[in-house]
């Protein structure tokens, strides 16, 4: 999945997509913020990631599984959820879709 999705921000980001990636580490090694910090740099990850240590986030937008991608409108609407890999073109097109929504 993040290769598709460093693909969307570089096409899309000037158009005014956003990614927030959302880190919900499984093992406690995960969770310290070097290690992802090297891992975004590794991976060449240029939008912003959160870390939940605490699934707080996960827990708020009820996810369950990784990866799990949601795509929210401007009004804070969700507007498209996706659990798993796959479904790329089917995601882009929802991504075009709400970039035209907006003018």
């Amino acid at each position: 999945m993040i290769p598709q999705l460093r693909d969307w921000y570089q096409r899309y980001e000037p158009r005014g997509f956003t990614i927030v990636g959302v880190h919900s580490p499984e093992f406690f090694w995960e969770k310290l913020a070097d290690k992802v910090r090297g891992a975004m740099q590794k991976q060449t990850i240029r939008y912003p990631v959160v870390l939940d240590n605490d699934h707080t986030i996960w827990n708020r937008w009820g996810v369950r599984a990784w990866p799990t991608l949601v795509l929210v409108d401007r009004k804070g609407v969700v507007r498209f959820r996706h659990i798993g890999e796959g479904a790329y073109a089917e995601t882009e097109a929802v991504i075009r879709r709400l970039l035209e929504e907006q003018g």
